[in-house]
């Protein structure tokens, strides 16, 4: 009984199982078929992007009722692509099973579909006669592909009416609109007429700024920060730009501006700052770990809003040097408070006060700091900073101890044109300071300056393979070697510089009094680095690197010059955030180091 129980069940589930076998089958895509006539790969390639049909073979989706509504929708999707590529003389023919997907009904799916054919003849392309678009405002330019002879493409049509609008808005014409359209199609000449009548509407003023949304953040200080012109001719570009200053203080989860629909008499045109606030602390930790400089670490706390004017409260302390074999451990702690609009709406006034102690193999100090800081943005990539700084050094060398008090006034620009901070791809970084110093006591007084240049180029595919190159430079001008501010002068060596060489191993060996000869920092440095990054998966990535860094007495070349340098390889895994990191350099030339190192951090090198 129990045997033939079992049995019974066995068939059964034999049944069931070739039951769903059959409906799998059943509504299996055994095969898509697409082709353009012409064999235009451009146009192929239009079409299977704009296919539903292959996007549902490509998930492995094959219900029929999908594939029918996919199929249905490809007609538009196809034809669209088409028109955009100025081939408005389209045949679609799209058939399920030898049926036309257009003839059955979407209610009616066949029970199971084994083979899709879309064949698309695009005819000729269509070329511009006509091609106006008016008025325009003085001096405006429409984009080259709008233009008499130029293939007809239907975006070269949205991109000149945009410009068109977006030049009346630049000037004031807030509410400008199209009023009329005239675009007429000869099929026999392959001829596309488009002629665009515009209504550009009265000249505005920016009238009120109202704000919605605030919580903490008061409302005058939102005006203020966003810088809106009240008063003055409507402009898009200032809109945005007010805009992109809220959103720069890091206070607000959103922001959008938006224009009234109405204007208030005689020209003003309202605009409304819609803002959600976001948690006013910030928790931030990192961390860095190399063979031979040890673990780093770092952490900062920072305050958004602190009195409901937009002041940003900064803790950030660090420790380095943890477990190095080279020195000691390294520690610092910097408070800031920085206030947005401050001068101007582009205008950040800072302050900072900072201490820090450093333990190295020829000499201890350690470190305060006070200042009063500037920076101004100028555009989304230019920036500039100023300052007034006060040092306080007090430490110890084989020579003795040393104290050195100076005053300066830091000068600097940064020139951002990556499209990435994080994992660049293109474009390029400039960073330069100049510091005037005026030393009190035995402390110089001279000129620092700096410069820091980073390159990246694609090869190829963009993203795939990376060419990046960085240059660094740096002197100390009018102030003798001793009597600079340790932190003032150059290393070279280690994660920062050049991997594979020990941290800050290449400086200046000097003496001080009677006593034995020590390292410090050089007056000049060069440092120049080379990778090539290529991507092995979406997450994962190869590198291979050489670095070079030269530090100088009394110039970047010459008898009291010395340089190294250093070459590997490494790994890179992309978080989302920001790659991992992880390095393997050795030696390739100079003295100060041996042996394979090994780095591991958050970000690209450089």
């Amino acid at each position: 009984m129990f045997a033939g129980n079992g049995l019974s069940r066995f068939r059964l589930t034999v049944a069931l199982a070739v039951m769903v076998l059959s409906a799998a089958r059943a509504q299996a895509l055994d095969r898509l078929d697409i082709s353009v006539a012409g064999g235009s790969e451009a146009l192929t390639e239009a079409v299977n992007e704009a296919s539903q049909v292959r996007a549902l073979q490509a998930q492995g989706q094959t219900d029929p009722q999908d594939l029918l509504a996919a199929a249905r929708s490809d007609y538009a999707r196809i034809l669209a692509a088409m028109y955009a590529r100025g081939h408005y003389s389209v045949d679609i023919r799209i058939q399920i099973d030898g049926r036309e997907a257009a003839a059955i009904p979407v209610l009616e799916a066949p029970r199971s579909i084994s083979t899709i054919r879309i064949a698309v003849d695009p005819g000729a392309p269509f070329r511009f006669g006509l091609a106006r678009v008016q008025p325009l405002p003085p001096g405006t330019e429409l984009p080259q592909e709008f233009r008499t002879g130029a293939v007809a493409e239907s975006g070269a049509v949205t991109s000149a009416v945009d410009v068109a609008i977006k030049a009346w808005r630049e000037t004031g014409h807030a509410k400008a609109f199209v009023a009329a359209q005239d675009v007429l199609a000869d099929h026999v000449a392959k001829r596309l007429d488009v002629d665009v009548g515009l209504a550009p509407g009265p000249r505005l003023r920016f009238g009120h700024l109202e704000i919605v949304g605030e919580d903490r953040m008061r409302e005058r200080r939102i005006r203020k920060i966003a810088g809106l012109p009240e008063g003055e001719t409507f402009s898009e570009t200032e809109l945005r730009r007010a805009e992109t200053r809220l959103r720069r203080t890091g206070i607000f989860a959103s922001v959008a501006l938006t224009e009234d629909d109405q204007v208030t008499a005689p020209d003003l045109l309202g605009v409304t700052a819609t803002v959600v606030e976001q948690k006013p602390r910030r928790y931030s930790f990192g961390a860095e770990i190399a063979s031979l400089d040890g673990l780093s670490l770092s952490a900062s706390w920072l305050h958004r809003n602190l009195l409901g004017g937009g002041e940003r409260l900064g803790v950030s302390a660090d420790v380095t040097n943890i477990g190095s074999g080279q020195s000691g451990v390294d520690y610092g702690l910097e408070v800031t408070l920085d206030r947005p609009a401050t001068l101007t709406p582009d205008t950040t006034a800072g302050l900072v006060l900072g201490y820090s102690h450093e333990d190295e193999i020829d000499y201890n100090l350690d470190s305060v700091t006070f200042g009063l800081k500037f920076s101004h943005v100028f555009s989304e990539r230019l920036t500039a900073r100023a300052g007034l700084t006060y040092d306080y050094v007090d430490g110890r060398d084989p020579g003795g101890a040393f104290t050195f008090r100076n005053l300066s006034l830091p000068l600097g620009v940064t020139w951002d044109k990556r499209d990435v901070a994080n994992n660049p791809t293109k474009g390029f970084y400039l960073d330069a300071e100049a510091k005037p110093f005026a030393g009190f006591g035995t402390t110089g007084s001279g000129l620092r300056a700096t410069l820091d240049g980073r390159a990246y180029r694609s090869l190829g595919e963009p993203g795939k393979v990376v060419v990046a190159a960085r240059v660094q430079a740096g002197a100390v001008l009018g102030s003798d070697l001793l009597e600079t501010p340790r932190g003032d002068l150059f290393f070279s060596g280690g994660g920062g510089t050049v991997r594979g060489q020990p941290y800050r191993s290449l400086g200046i060996a000097v003496t001080r009094g009677f006593g034995p000869e020590f390292l410090i920092g050089g007056k000049y440095f060069l440092a120049g680095s080379l990778e090539v990054r290529a991507k092995v998966s979406d997450k994962i990535g190869v590198v291979g690197f050489v670095d070079w860094g030269s530090i100088g007495l009394d110039g970047f070349t010459g008898e009291f010059a010395e340089s190294h340098a250093g070459a590997g390889i490494g790994l890179r895994y992309d978080t989302g955030l920001g790659p991992i990191r992880f390095d393997v350099a050795a030696p390739i030339s100079g003295t100060t180091g041996d042996g394979v190192q090994f780095y591991v951090g958050l970000g690209q090198s450089f």
